[in-house]
């Protein structure tokens, strides 16, 4: 089956990036990580998409900002939530199938909330998801370290599906861009 990639990045905005709500796990990294993989998407002409949570600050505000080492170009597209579930009564689905979509690399910020929930409810939605493993966190909670959230998600996530569609992942020194999905069908 031949698909089409694209690389969706998940609320890296400045108030989860850098604070008041986080900082988020090996901050630096993630940036950089998240950043190589969008140019090595430009380079392929791969569409690169931006959640952008409304929850997080005030319109306006720095924290409100998706960060700026990783700030959309004016074609890209941004979608606006206000749920966890990036495909929750936003355009998304629309926006990817308009497309051609079927595989996405899901990248960005926090790990068991809207990174979790978006590539959940995408396998529903018929995408085979690719999760970078060392391109998605989270901040500490009361149980668990950010690190261990990652790790398990990263562990628990790995092969789950509907049917169909299901979730790989994957390192970021691997080609995530390109779908390994066929191998395990």
């Amino acid at each position: 089956m031949t698909q089409k990639t694209a690389l969706l990045i998940i609320d890296v905005q400045v108030g989860i990036v850098e604070g008041p709500i986080g900082p988020v796990y090996q901050k630096t990294s993630l940036v950089q990580t998240i950043k190589k993989l969008r140019e090595d998407a430009w380079k392929r002409a791969i569409p690169v998409l931006y959640v952008q949570d409304t929850d997080v600050a005030e319109l306006g505000a720095d924290a409100y900002a998706i960060h700026p080492e990783l700030a959309p170009l004016p074609t890209e597209t941004v979608i606006l939530k206000q749920a966890t579930d990036a495909f929750h009564e936003t355009d998304l689905h629309e926006q990817l199938q308009s497309l051609g979509i079927t595989h996405l690399v899901m990248t960005g910020c926090k790990t068991e909330f809207c990174v979790d929930s978006a590539c959940k409810r995408a396998t529903t939605l018929g995408y085979d998801v690719t999760l970078v493993s060392d391109g998605h966190s989270t901040t500490d909670n009361t149980v668990l370290r950010a690190e261990q959230i990652i790790a398990h998600h990263n562990v628990s996530m790995h092969g789950l599906g509907n049917i169909g569609p299901f979730i790989l992942v994957r390192d970021s020194t691997e080609d995530v861009l390109t779908p390994a999905h066929d191998t395990y069908r």
